[in-house]
């Protein structure tokens, strides 16, 4: 897996979002810190497509996320802050099912699908339950479940964490922690991210760090106390 920042960056309305950035990441792990309106979220989106640069180009494996839109989007799934919101069938087995359609499957081999995909995240109980029932770890882990069954290699979550009490947290971070899949996290959880194996940091729309979680986080900390 490679994700390379050619001078991308991106501007709205003149105001630069995200100041240009060269940039190659391969690590399994990768953590995005920084206060809110800092960058973060905008370089998160850029690797999948949902925000296109203004300037320069974001290519993952090869595939630029403008002319290879679609292909980027097979490769790189995203669960965002609100993950109820991505669940769109009333069912949890439902939900899963519905990305498989039209990919020539037949219903022996969807159900396999969702049903593997569900013991891989421990929550194979949760497939007769209504998606309005979860919890908020369990919706996370159905949202997870629902871009990783379609064979997202890349996985970037938004605050997974959030709201989350200690057995919810618990519960979505041992699922995170056993995945296959190269993950990216933007996060104001730093406990969440103190074992990965990069953290990026970024304040006013520009990278300011980039290493050890022990060194950004520090460098975050500081800029979080000015």
């Amino acid at each position: 897996m490679e994700i390379r920042f050619d001078a991308a960056g991106v501007s709205f309305a003149g105001r630069v979002a995200l100041s240009p950035l060269r940039l190659t990441l391969c690590e399994r792990r990768i953590g995005v810190i920084g206060l809110n309106g800092s960058g973060k979220t905008t370089f998160a989106k850029l690797i999948n497509g949902l925000v296109k640069p203004t300037s320069g180009h974001v290519t993952v494996d090869g595939l630029d996320t403008v002319s290879d839109a679609d292909a980027v989007l097979g490769k790189v799934g995203f669960v965002f802050q609100n993950p109820q919101n991505q669940l769109i069938m009333p069912g949890v087995a439902e939900d899963l099912a519905f990305g498989l359609s039209g990919r020539g499957l037949s219903k022996a081999e969807i159900a396999a699908r969702v049903e593997a995909m569900l013991a891989s995240l421990g929550i194979a109980d949760l497939a007769a339950r209504r998606v309005h029932e979860l919890s908020g770890g369990e919706t996370q882990l159905v949202a997870m479940a629902s871009v990783l069954v379609t064979g997202a290699e890349i996985l970037i979550l938004d605050e997974p964490t959030n709201q989350l009490d200690l057995k919810n947290r618990r519960q979505v971070v041992d699922a995170v922690a056993q995945l296959p899949q190269c993950v990216i996290t933007v996060a104001h959880d730093l406990d969440l991210l103190a074992d990965y194996d990069r953290v990026l940091v970024f304040d006013g729309g520009h990278l300011v760090q980039d290493g050890a979680p022990a060194d950004s986080i520090a460098r975050y900390r500081e800029i979080a106390a000015c």
